[in-house]
């Protein structure tokens, strides 16, 4: 194997043994809830968001381990700062798409079983399983990708200004918000509101197109996944 091919497997290595008890512990509180739910109610329903924010937030925890842990263990064996940033995201585009097919599989499964929803199902329906799996590992991509940034920006600047920054980023946040509540005229809104549908796939015909989603998940993963890359060749060990 090939020192590109050794590096990505190392980096799903230290990934599986936490992925797979992040599992055990998820579906069993799943299970023991329902069975819960199924003897005080004598319904068996549930609704499976709950599970894949869960997946998404492990991912985002995952994602800003990785940075201290993999980039220590690459740098010091002689790997370049551009070899580690390919290294990382190909494992972190690997741990997404083997979550995704775990979550993809077992929420169709279990809406065919019971009343049992998921995020894509109630966005998009039910039925094609390959877009689901597309789906949720390209949001899983993203979600890793944003808190990967996050990592590199507190180690580049440090935890006090990191926190001026969140504090910047939330001033900026609520200040969008009053211009789109008290500026912004409502055929303005409008017109911002159906751009952002469509990039989920909702078209003002009433139709769904998938593709705008994953484009949509594709360039946002892209254009935080350049950040990384400008930090981390300037990041230093410490």
């Amino acid at each position: 194997m090939n020192k590109f091919g050794s590096a990505t497997a190392y980096g799903c290595l230290t990934k599986a043994r936490p992925l797979v008890i992040f599992y055990l512990v998820e579906y069993g509180f799943f299970a023991l809830i329902m069975a819960i739910v199924a003897l005080c109610t004598g319904e068996v329903e549930s609704n499976s968001s709950g599970a894949e924010m869960a997946s998404a937030v492990f991912v985002s925890i995952m994602g800003a381990l990785s940075f201290k842990e993999d980039f220590k263990a690459f740098l010091q064996n002689g790997f370049t700062r551009r070899f580690i940033f390919l290294s990382t995201f190909c494992s972190f585009l690997l741990a997404s798409a083997a979550m995704a097919l775990i979550d993809t599989l077992l929420g169709n499964v279990l809406h065919h079983f019971i009343k049992h929803f998921t995020i894509f199902g109630m966005l998009y329906g039910y039925g094609n399983l390959f877009l689901n799996w597309l789906w949720l590992t390209l949001l899983y991509v993203v979600f890793c990708s944003i808190f990967y940034l996050a990592a590199l920006v507190i180690n580049k600047v440090g935890k006090t200004t990191s926190l001026l920054i969140g504090v910047g980023l939330a001033g900026v946040i609520l200040l969008v918000a009053a211009l789109f509540r008290f500026v912004f005229s409502a055929e303005l809104t409008g017109k911002i509101g159906k751009l952002v549908q469509a990039a989920f796939g909702f078209m003002n015909d009433k139709t769904v197109n998938l593709a705008f989603p994953i484009l949509t998940f594709l360039a946002v993963g892209a254009v935080f996944g350049l950040g990384c890359y400008a930090l981390i060749r300037r990041t230093e060990l410490k």
